[in-house]
C-alpha cells in the first residue's frame, strides 16, 4: 500500500506526506540501529538500498536518510565499488543517547549499563562537589525537597514518578556542577535511568540506603561540603550497579 502513492503525482503535495514519511524513517532507523547494536547485522557486512527498500516497503528516499543519519553515528560508511558497509562498535559514538537506547535493547545491555555506570561514576561525584562550592541557596533547598519527594515516591511504590524525580535529580547535580561538559551528559543519565526501569533492573521499592544517599548528596550540597557530597554520590553508583549486576544475574543471563 505504501508503495501505490506517488509523490511526484500532480496535486500531491510533499508536506502532506511529511509526517508519515517521518513515522517511517524512525521505525526503520530503530530497527536498523537496534539490529546492528544487537549483532545481527555483523561489522563488515554490505547494506544494499535496494534490498532494504523491498524489505521495509519504503522509498528509496527513507533509507538514504537512516543511512545518513547512521553515518553520522558512525554505524556505516559508504565505500567506492562496495557500498554501504557496516562499521565496527568502536566506530560508533557510544555518547549519542539513541545509540544508548538501542544498546540497551540488546543482549549486551549489561555491558552498556556497566559503561555508564563507570562514567557516571568518574563524573558525578566531582559534579557533586562542584556544586557544593557554585550552587545558589535556592537551587540546593530545591534539590533538598527533591530528595524528600523521591523518598516520599519511593516508599509509596510509585516507580513512575520515582524515576521522573530520579533523572531530575541527577539532571540538577550536573547542572549544579558549573560545568557546561558535565551538564550535557543529562541525556544519557536519562536513558540509563529510564532503561534500568523499562528493563526491570530497578527494584519496585527503592532500598532505603539509596534514597538516604540522596538526601545525603542533597543536604551535603546545601551544607556547601564538598566531600560528603561526593562521597554519597560515589556510593549511589556502586549500589546501583550491584543492584543491576543481581537482578541481572536472577534471569541468567551473562554479565558482559
Amino acid at each position: 500500500m505504501l508503495r501505490s502513492v506517488d509523490q511526484s503525482s500532480p496535486g500531491v503535495a510533499p508536506a502532506q506526506h511529511a509526517p508519515a514519511e517521518a513515522g517511517l524513517h524512525a521505525r526503520v532507523l530503530d530497527h536498523l540501529g537496534t539490529a546492528i547494536c544487537g549483532g545481527e547485522v555483523a561489522a563488515g557486512s554490505v547494506l544494499n538500498i535496494d534490498d532494504l527498500v523491498e524489505r521495509y516497503a519504503v522509498s528509496r528516499s527513507v533509507i538514504r536518510e537512516v543511512l545518513r543519519v547512521l553515518a553520522s553515528m558512525g554505524f556505516v560508511e559508504t565505500r567506492r565499488r562496495v557500498g554501504v558497509m557496516i562499521r565496527p562498535a568502536e566506530a560508533w559514538n557510544v555518547f549519542d543517547p539513541q545509540v544508548i537506547r538501542w544498546r540497551l535493547a540488546s543482549a549486551g545491555r549489561m555491558g552498556q549499563l556497566r559503561s555508564i555506570t563507570e562514567l557516571r561514576t568518574a563524573v558525578e561525584p566531582h559534579a557533586a562537589w562542584l556544586a557544593a562550592g557554585r550552587v545558589g541557596h535556592d537551587e540546593a533547598s530545591e534539590l533538598v525537597g527533591l530528595a524528600a519527594k523521591m523518598w516520599a515516591a519511593g516508599k509509596a511504590g510509585d516507580e513512575e514518578r520515582f524515576l521522573s524525580l530520579d533523572i531530575e535529580f541527577h539532571r540538577r547535580v550536573l547542572v549544579a556542577s558549573g560545568n557546561e561538559m558535565f551538564a550535557k551528559l543529562q541525556e544519557l543519565v536519562a536513558e540509563v535511568l529510564t532503561g534500568r526501569h523499562h528493563y526491570h533492573l530497578m527494584p519496585h521499592y527503592p532500598h532505603e540506603q539509596a534514597l538516604q544517599l540522596h538526601a545525603d548528596v542533597a543536604q551535603a550540597i546545601q551544607r556547601r561540603d564538598g566531600e560528603r557530597a561526593r562521597e554519597a554520590m560515589v556510593r549511589i553508583m556502586e549500589q546501583a550497579f550491584d543492584e543491576m549486576k543481581s537482578m541481572w544475574e536472577q534471569t541468567g543471563e551473562p554479565v558482559r
